[in-house]
């Protein structure tokens, strides 16, 4: 028998700009990764680089929650859930697709890794069925899909299948991501500022012995610039960023949540445009058109568009 809906996940539920607003901070604050992560890993190695800005993050939002007179939970069950959250969420699709750049040019990469509304879709629609899976959100995630690789452009996606393997294992820390997502609901019952604090402390706690052993780090000579990136990815990306994230969670559901996926792609090649002065793609405007197109499939509610369908005929409003 499949679960019951949850009441945010109601296709009926009243959804305000506001929440809408949430999304696109969201999408803001996780483009940001894109070229932060291209500035930070010109010195610091990867698994440090994760580890410090998890670190960094969790450190933050622990000031905040102590302003607030909140804290962290101290029984067993919140701490399982943080930790498998944090690592099917970020330690170990973070570690996958930084292994496979390796092997995998950065726009194949960015566009293997849109595939997350794709697999969320699917597991919505034939595993959990938490959320209605319309037709039109299959619909807004592959014109999202299609958006993204126009605006990377399409005769770069010429190199894949060049290493399949390398691919395989972006694809899998993509579906990681979208599993993520949907088990994240189980975390709406806590402050999404003290479940993206703890799940952040487990994610670099983790990562630290790994990276001493690794990267040995108090050798590392981080450039200026360095520094600055992974504090404010720790800051930015993964402190509001996550916390953003399970707010949209709790009031938009997981495929609405997934659709800013897409919303980061043309903002994360603006900033990469104004941050590391990269040349404007050709195919900017057609995939930001496709892009908003998708996004807008898949997050407005489907009574809208009948109430503007109505509206363009001529119909009077049903009372």
């Amino acid at each position: 028998m499949a679960p019951a809906p949850l009441p945010h996940d109601d296709p009926h539920a009243r959804r305000g700009w506001r929440d809408y607003g949430l999304l696109l901070a969201l999408a803001c604050c996780w483009s940001s990764t894109y070229p932060l992560t291209k500035i930070g890993l010109g010195s610091i190695p990867p698994v440090t680089f994760i580890s410090a800005r998890s670190l960094i993050a969790a450190g933050f939002l622990l000031v905040i929650l102590r302003a607030r007179g909140l804290r962290l939970p101290t029984d067993g069950k919140a701490w399982k859930l943080f930790a498998f959250q944090q690592t099917i969420n970020s330690t170990i699709p973070f570690l996958m697709i930084t292994w496979a750049q390796q092997y995998v040019a950065a726009a194949p990469t960015v566009v293997l890794a849109s595939t997350t509304p794709i697999f969320a879709f699917l597991i919505t629609w034939a595993v959990t069925r938490h959320e209605p899976a319309t037709p039109l959100k299959l619909i807004g995630a592959i014109l999202g899909l299609a958006g993204t690789a126009v605006t990377i452009g399409l005769d770069t996606l010429g190199g894949l299948s060049s290493n399949l393997f390398a691919e395989m294992v972006i694809l899998i820390a993509t579906v990681s991501f979208a599993c993520a997502t949907i088990f994240g609901l189980k975390l709406t019952d806590y402050d999404p500022m003290v479940v993206a604090a703890g799940s952040l402390l487990f994610g670099g706690t983790v990562l630290l012995p790994l990276a001493l052993i690794v990267d040995h780090p108090w050798t590392l000579r981080p450039t200026a610039e360095a520094l600055v990136a992974i504090a404010a990815m720790g800051i930015f990306s993964s402190a509001f960023g996550l916390m953003l994230f399970y707010m949209c969670l709790t009031r938009l559901g997981t495929l609405t949540t997934n659709a800013q996926g897409y919303l980061r792609i043309p903002i994360g090649v603006g900033l990469s445009v104004l941050l590391l002065g990269e040349p404007v793609p050709p195919n900017l405007a057609l995939g930001l058109i496709l892009v908003m197109a998708g996004v807008a499939a898949m997050t407005i509610p489907r009574d809208h568009y009948r109430k503007w369908i109505e509206r363009l005929r001529g119909k009077p409003k049903a009372g």
